[in-house]
């Protein structure tokens, strides 16, 4: 039993949770552009808040712990806005970014992934014990920071992020060198393309995510750019550059093998899982029901059922006229909002226990997000029919709703397994991820249409996810979708999953998740190979990471970048002049030169702390 006289919620608490929530929702919203992929941010955050705790008396575990639990709201709410709401600036449904509607789908999706999970902590975390590993290594974090100080922790963090920016300011605003180094090459009628970006931020991805998924990342973007690329390139003779070529192929055909596996894990982890969800809800609620509640432990108390229901309710009443200003029909629309319910809650019980499986940076939320955009727009087709522009929106913004609640979700379990462990009260972490996904809703819209301004989202920044959910809404209803690569992708799809059982069967510790494959497929090669080299580099330095210092290195890298980014892009949005900056473009080889060095640098920076 925890010291009930201890306080959690402080008004410094809520203040930093608030600021840390704003700030590292703004860095993942652009890593997620940039590269199609986010990271967890409760172990910087963990350790950000401690530092600056530390100044104030009387800070204490709990309070650093509440701080964190906000804080990487704004980094999951992220995830499931920029996976999504820029295909409605893609298609063409909004010009710019929509503040306010941008704000309604963060905060009312997130809000609701929430709520959807409350009753599923006792099920996941106190019955089935599930893992958690990114929520066990913040607690530990936090524990090791309220009993020790962490050694040198900031200053990694300021290292690193001072790394990460420089090099970002370097290329992006002096324009010094390329972003990335890519080529291809004919033999034959085939074109082999190959390349490599200079982002160390996606050096920082790789390491956290580790060397298993980094590979399989990378063994997807083999598949597109080695091998299906140059047999498609053989039957189908295309006269022009290489590189060119290469991209056009990748573009238009070769992504949506990608799509296919995509759909088929998010189906399979959704099959995978129902039982024991199910089965857990029902024990949770019983559990509840049977149980004196002024008898509950604090660190047993949720927020009441009771008032879940109806802040549930008062969630579904606005998006329902979301989809009714689109619609312009009751019955479709509120056919939709059941739609969504419906996807929200099983999506969001999927990514909680994928969170407690494989963590939160390998939660497999586009996954589940493409299978609800492709149910959502084939249920539209036979509504609307072909053609529709308002079916495609529709589904999209179904499926935003839905990968914001994943989003939140699985990240609300992941801090409420932190808590757990700690001796927090779960419903005061439950009210704070709720502050903290307020928060970021607020700031993200601005974000989106600051980093629009300077950078054009879907060339500047390419929203990779983004612009595979325009894709698959769109080629339902125009008929484009390459459904036979998507067949073929689905194939491809089925037999990772088969050779991830023969795995599991051996008890490997190498494992096949198929959706992480399956990103790599869609993702171009350049991205793939960075991850690549940051997971190996994660499996270099795995015996001298003590205490995760090397990826709170990798953390700087990533939020060094990232910021940078975002505060070039404030100067353009302003003066409306991409070419603000000053421009060389001749140093191109000083950029691999600095690459290089830097991961080098990473290794040796690792290693210094045994």
């Amino acid at each position: 039993m925890k010291n009930k006289n201890i306080s959690e919620i402080t008004p410094k608490a809520i203040i930093l949770g608030i600021l840390l929530s704003m700030i590292l929702g703004a860095a993942n919203a652009y890593l997620g552009l940039f590269a199609g992929m986010t990271v967890s941010a409760s172990i910087p955050a963990a350790i950000i808040s401690m530092s600056i705790l530390r100044i104030f008396k009387n800070s204490n575990i709990l309070e650093n712990n509440i701080v964190q639990t906000a804080a990487s709201a704004g980094e999951s709410l992220a995830a499931g806005v920029i996976f999504t709401v820029p295909a409605l600036v893609l298609m063409g449904y909004w010009t710019n970014f929509d503040y306010f509607e941008i704000f309604k789908i963060a905060c009312l999706g997130g809000i609701i992934g929430v709520l959807f999970t409350i009753p599923l902590r006792r099920a996941l975390i106190v019955e089935k014990k599930l893992l958690f590993p990114e929520g066990l290594a913040t607690a530990e974090i936090l524990k090791v920071g309220h009993n020790k100080k962490i050694d040198g922790g900031m200053k990694i963090l300021f290292i690193s992020s001072l790394i990460g920016g420089l090099m970002k300011f370097s290329q992006e605003a002096l324009t010094l060198w390329y972003s990335a180094i890519n080529g291809a090459t004919r033999i034959g009628n085939s074109i082999f393309g190959f390349g490599c970006s200079l982002s160390p931020a996606l050096i920082g991805v790789g390491y956290i995510i580790g060397r298993n998924i980094s590979i399989l990342v990378f063994i997807g973007g083999l598949l597109s750019w080695i091998i299906a690329i140059p047999i498609y390139s053989y039957i189908y003779p295309i006269q022009g550059d290489s590189l060119e070529t290469a991209w056009y192929i990748w573009n238009t055909k070769i992504r949506y093998l990608g799509v296919g596996a995509m759909l088929v894990g998010g189906i399979w982890s959704l099959f995978s899982l129902i039982n024991p969800i199910i089965n857990g809800i029902k024990s949770s609620i019983v559990s509840i029901k049977r149980t004196d509640i002024s008898e509950i432990p604090l660190e047993e108390k949720d927020v009441s059922i009771k008032y879940v229901g109806w802040l549930l309710i008062a969630c579904t009443i606005p998006l329902f006229m979301l989809y009714l200003d689109i619609i312009n029909s009751y019955l479709i629309s509120g056919l939709l909002t059941i739609i969504m319910l419906i996807f929200g809650f099983l999506f969001s019980a999927v990514a909680s226990y994928m969170a407690g499986t494989v963590g939160s940076s390998n939660n497999p939320i586009s996954g589940v997000t493409i299978a609800t955009i492709l149910f959502s727009s084939l249920l539209l087709l036979l509504i609307l029919g072909a053609g529709s522009t308002e079916g495609a929106v529709a589904a999209i913004l179904i499926g935003s709703v839905v990968c914001c609640a994943a989003a939140i979700g699985g990240d609300n379990l992941q801090d409420l397994k932190t808590g757990y462990i700690v001796g927090a009260t779960p419903w005061k972490q439950q009210v704070m991820q709720i502050i903290g996904t307020i928060s970021a809703a607020l700031s993200l819209g601005f974000v989106l249409q600051v980093l629009h301004s300077a950078y054009v989202i879907g060339e500047g920044l390419k929203a990779p996810q983004a612009t595979l959910m325009q894709s698959v809404a769109e080629g339902v209803f125009n008929g484009s979708l390459p459904w036979n690569m998507v067949y073929f992708g689905m194939l491809i799809g089925v037999i990772i999953i088969i050779l991830d059982i023969y795995q599991k069967k051996k008890n490997s510790s190498f494992r096949l998740p198929v959706l992480a494959v399956a990103v790599g497929i869609y993702l171009p090669i350049e991205l793939s190979t960075p991850i690549f080299i940051g997971g190996i580099l994660s499996s270099l330095t795995n015996k001298y990471n003590s205490n995760n210092r090397g990826i709170l290195f990798a953390s700087g890298l990533i939020t060094g970048e990232a910021l940078i980014g975002i505060l070039l892009a404030v100067p353009i949005f302003i003066s409306g002049n991409p070419g603000w900056w000053p421009n060389f473009n001749n140093y191109n080889f000083i950029g691999l030169v600095l690459f290089i060095l830097m991961i080098l640098y990473f290794y040796n920076f690792t290693k210094k702390y045994l």
